[in-house]
Formats: C-alpha cells, structure tokens, sequence
C-alpha cells in the first residue's frame, strides 16, 4: 500500500473510521496477566490500545515482561520470580539452564550479576 506514506495521523484516523475500525486508548491500565497451563506472563508499566473492528476487539500491549512458573494447584508458584530478562541474561552468560538460573537468582536476591559469578564459581 505505498499510497497511504506520507498521510497524517488524522487522516489516517478518518480513513479508519470509514472502514469501521476505531482505536482507543485504555486509561489507567496497570497490569496485565497472561495465564497458561504452566506459567503467567505478567506485563507491568502497560500501555494497552483496543482496536475494535466491525464489533471484533483486539489488544495491542506492551509493558515490562516478567513470567511466573504455576505450581501444580494452576496458581503461581509461592517460589519469588524474576524478570524474565533476568533469567535470559543468567542464562546467556553462564549456558546454563532455566531452572538453574532461577535456583541461582533466588540464592542471589534476585541479582543477576551475583547469581552469573555463583554459576561460574561451580
């Protein structure tokens, strides 16, 4: 669609608007929590945007990431939980595995550079 470059925010708002596609803002949006079987994704700080098309609503979020494991009972685990950034850079540094990250985050109060010099130690 290289005709619409180069049109404003406003008309691009109008040509939404005759197709039936509004786009709004979700005020005072704080957190949002996506559960699956095994894990929560936790979104915090969010800016959350419903897009509603022809009665159809869609979310776009986006936030700071953190995920929970769920313990059996589907809740999340009473274990303390780490910024999913966190965890990836433990593991980038070291090779080790998730779960060996996570042990050495929480032997390291949830430091990342502590628990990368723990793995490293043995």
């Amino acid at each position: 669609m290289s005709g619409m470059r180069g049109v404003n925010p406003r008309q691009m708002q109008q040509a939404m608007k005759k197709m039936g596609i509004k786009q709004t803002n979700v005020d005072n949006a704080v957190e949002v929590i996506i559960r699956t079987t095994d894990k929560e994704i936790v979104l915090t700080n969010v800016e959350v945007v419903c897009v509603d098309m022809q009665g159809s609503r869609n979310y776009q979020i986006s936030g700071d990431e953190e995920i929970r494991e769920l313990g059996a009972s589907g809740t999340a685990a009473a274990a303390v939980s780490f910024p999913a950034g966190d965890i990836e850079l433990v593991m980038s540094q070291t090779g080790c595995d998730r779960e060996r990250a996570i042990k050495a985050l929480e032997d390291a109060d949830g430091q990342p550079a502590e628990a990368i010099l723990k793995i490293m130690a043995g």
